[in-house]
């Protein structure tokens, strides 16, 4: 069973950058897609990004598009999420998430695993 674990989360001013990471305890490239979603307090989990198991294809959400980047590193089984050019309603608890089935759905019940989530937090 993979587990997935995010970090790089913090306090940054409005039009600042941050970097989260997450990384897997297990070999992810042409096996898992990978995403990353959001959850605001009172929000439902929301889409932020997707990148397929074969590197090839990514996909973001309309709210962060030409702002954020995802990649990944396969040698270290690991996803990133860049995010520059950040706003305050940016700001979220960061969950990363793996899925054997599907690439780039934003419905959270399609994903097999999830991380604890780390929290970012845009100033204005």
């Amino acid at each position: 069973q993979a587990q997935l674990v995010e970090s790089g989360g913090g306090l940054v001013q409005a039009g600042g950058s941050l970097r989260l990471s997450c990384a897997a305890s297990e070999r992810i490239f042409g096996i898992f897609n990978m995403g990353w979603f959001r959850q605001a307090p009172g929000k439902d989990r929301e889409f932020v990004a997707a990148m397929s198991r074969s590197d090839i294809t990514t996909k973001y959400s309309d709210s962060v598009k030409g702002r954020f980047t995802i990649s990944r590193d396969n040698a270290k089984n690991t996803v990133y999420l860049q995010m520059n050019s950040l706003k305050p309603e940016d700001t979220a608890v960061y969950y990363c998430a793996a899925s054997t089935r599907v690439f780039g759905t934003p419905r959270p019940g399609e994903y097999d695993y999830w991380g604890q989530g780390t929290q970012v937090t845009v100033s204005s």
